[in-house]
């Protein structure tokens, strides 16, 4: 097919259109095409904030949320004005880190090629067995976007610079010790107060809605009553797991696997050892005068582990009486180690062994042989390997023959499916969010919804879902985002208004009884017209109490009580109740408790945080912003 797509470009037809598209770039100018219109979303002192930066933001961040929050998120989702908040919060902390990163330029604030160097080869992501990995290093950032390392590097360089401003602000705080006690006073103070609940479900009775009423609802809440565009996807996949179960592995093979891997299954020779170091310091012939006499010494019987401790230069060993613990070769260096090794019984003492580090006596304290696994041992679990091994040859085979036919016959999946000897599935319907394995997995989702197989039709390009599992999706059925109808929703809607407005009703009343009680008469006889009757609460702290949480935070935000003024407010609760409440009295904690050092770390913590937004806001006063009404990307992908 590509052969015909080559032979094709050649005809003089195929120039001549050519021709005329160049002519037309060459007249009209190519930037008519790209830059004509202006997609950005915000404008910092000159530096614009692109469309393309805020969609990936965007998706980032509602990817995380959706995995932190899962269906309470989706439920959040359908709320426009919550999703209006959440695109301008996304759009706010673009504008701060432009900002920063201004600032940073402004301050010649830049972090080394040494430093990025020295970070990249330290992350442990990149490693293999705690060593770096050039080959995983590539592999991982083109498996994140980065399809260049000069990328990665340019955006770790941002990140890595943005960090040496945000620490330099936020590591100079610190709290004072009175501030720490008040504090203390203040987080352990606790309130006696009481409260009544008003039901609002009691005023639902006589509300009456008109259809004009639910219509307008109707009208100006579309988003909320959206279905999320959708898919149902055809399907073939190429699993290591399964093809494992196809392998045959002859005894000849798992034997010559045995042998090659051999290193893997033996355990080298170790020895304990204990040493007495004597380093050559500004005389080393009086140095090793000096371990000749320790030598003697034990060969006279005098006990190693208190000459070593005594007189060895090695004082971490020395206090251990020399114990080196156990060494296999190579670990101490040649000199050590033939001095080492050439003891044969436990017990033995070497002679005078010299190294860079000095003169040492060895004395060789235990003893474990060479041993070897068995291949009769190991040969279950050898088999699985050489099995996995030949899987995974075959499954990357399979997976180039899979990608091709899948490209060269992009309207079906049959020709692909047979030569990977897989059956073609149907999903059932997919959404963006919340799908099972493997239709969770991002890079499954954005082919599913991408131009390729949503408005081209055809197969999508092979996806590696991980290293054992890849799979190639086309369209079956698409279901587009679209209102449903006022009848499927009038019951939704008639609920929501009732509610809204018997918790208005409610609020009224309660503010009514608010005026009264502040007034210093008796409401005793009003609450119980209405259901409702004092509670009483003695010692509510901040947190933790059996009070509604949004009881307790509102108790701490009214005055202390005083002689002829009562502290009282109106609280609305979860549920769209709503409460009248009183603090009776507050009681101080004792200041001088022993402070929480966590309350204290947590205090620097929060002043901070202070500190970095001071900052950022400062920035905002002096700087030129410019910001345009997001909506949600019309493709998230």
């Amino acid at each position: 097919m590509l052969e015909n797509i080559r032979e094709g470009s050649q005809g003089w037809i195929a120039k001549s259109i050519l021709g005329l598209v160049i002519l037309t770039f060459a007249l009209a100018g190519i930037g008519t095409y790209t830059n004509s219109v202006d997609t950005s979303v915000a404008d910092v002192n000159g530096e614009k904030i692109s469309q393309d930066a805020f969609n990936k933001a965007y998706q980032a961040q509602r990817n995380r949320m959706a995995q932190q929050f899962g269906d309470m998120f989706e439920t959040l989702s359908a709320d426009e004005n919550y999703m209006a908040n959440f695109r301008n919060g996304i759009l706010d902390n673009l504008i701060n880190e432009k900002l920063i990163d201004q600032s940073t330029v402004n301050m010649s604030i830049r972090a080394s090629d040494q430093s990025i160097k020295q970070t990249i080869r330290t992350m442990t992501e990149f490693q293999v067995d705690g060593v770096f990995d050039n080959n995983r290093y590539l592999a991982m950032i083109n498996q994140a976007g980065f399809y260049q390392s000069s990328d990665f590097r340019d955006y770790l360089r941002v990140q890595m610079t943005r960090r040496q401003l945000t620490q330099a602000l936020v590591a100079s705080e610190f709290n004072l010790p009175y501030q720490e006690k008040w504090a203390n006073a203040l987080q352990n103070q606790k309130r006696n107060v009481r409260y009544a609940t008003i039901n609002a479900e009691q005023f639902k009775a006589g509300i009456e809605l008109t259809d004009d009423a639910i219509n307008q609802y109707y009208l100006a809440n579309q988003a909320r009553f959206e279905n999320e565009e959708k898919v149902k996807l055809n399907y073939i996949t190429l699993d290591v797991n399964e093809i494992a179960k196809t392998i045959e592995v002859s005894d000849d093979d798992v034997k010559a696997y045995y042998q090659e891997n051999i290193a893997s299954y033996r355990q080298d020779e170790q020895r304990r050892v204990a040493h007495i170091l004597i380093e050559f310091g500004d005389d080393e012939v009086v140095a090793k005068v000096t371990a000749e006499a320790l030598l003697a010494r034990v060969n006279a019987g005098e006990d190693f582990a208190t000459l070593a401790k005594e007189s060895s230069d090695d004082t971490f060993s020395g206090e251990n009486g020399g114990d080196l613990e156990w060494i296999e070769r190579g670990a101490m260096g040649d000199a050590f180690d033939e001095g080492a090794f050439a003891l044969t019984e436990i017990n033995s003492v070497s002679d005078i062994v010299e190294s860079d580090f000095g003169f040492h006596i060895i004395k060789l304290t235990d003893l474990k042989a060479e041993q070897v696994q068995v291949f009769a041992d190991v040969e279950v679990e050898l088999q699985a390997k050489v099995s996995q091994t030949k899987a995974q040859d075959k499954f990357y085979d399979l997976q180039q023959e899979m990608a091709r036919l899948s490209f060269e016959a992009p309207d079906s999946l049959d020709e692909a499916a047979e030569a990977v000897n897989s059956k073609i599935m149907t999903t059932d319907w997919l959404n963006k969010f919340g799908n099972t394995a493997p239709f969770d997995s991002p890079k499954v989702i954005e082919a599913a919804f991408s131009d390729l197989v949503l408005q081209e039709n055809l197969n999508s390009d092979i996806i590696e879902v991980s290293d054992t599992l890849a799979i190639v999706i086309r369209l079956e059925e698409y279901q587009p985002a679209e209102v449903k109808p006022l009848t499927e929703v009038t019951a939704q809607i008639r609920d929501t208004l009732i509610s809204e407005k018997a918790t208005e009703l409610a609020q009224t009343t309660a503010d009514s009884l608010l005026v009264s009680f502040k007034a210093g008469n008796d409401i005793s006889e009003p609450l119980t017209a209405i259901n409702a009757v004092f509670v009483e609460k003695a010692d509510v702290a901040r947190s933790g109490s059996d009070i509604a949480p949004s009881l307790s935070r509102e108790a701490f935000k009214l005055p202390h009580p005083s002689e002829g003024k009562i502290s009282a407010t109106t609280v609305t609760l979860n549920n769209g109740d709503l409460a009248l409440l009183e603090v009776q009295a507050v009681i101080a904690s004792n200041v001088d408790k022993a402070l929480d050092p966590r309350m204290a770390q947590q205090q620097t913590q929060q002043l901070a945080q202070s500190a970095y937004q001071s900052f950022v806001e400062s920035l905002k006063v002096n700087a030129e912003i410019t910001s345009k009404a997001i909506a949600a990307p019309v493709s998230q992908f």
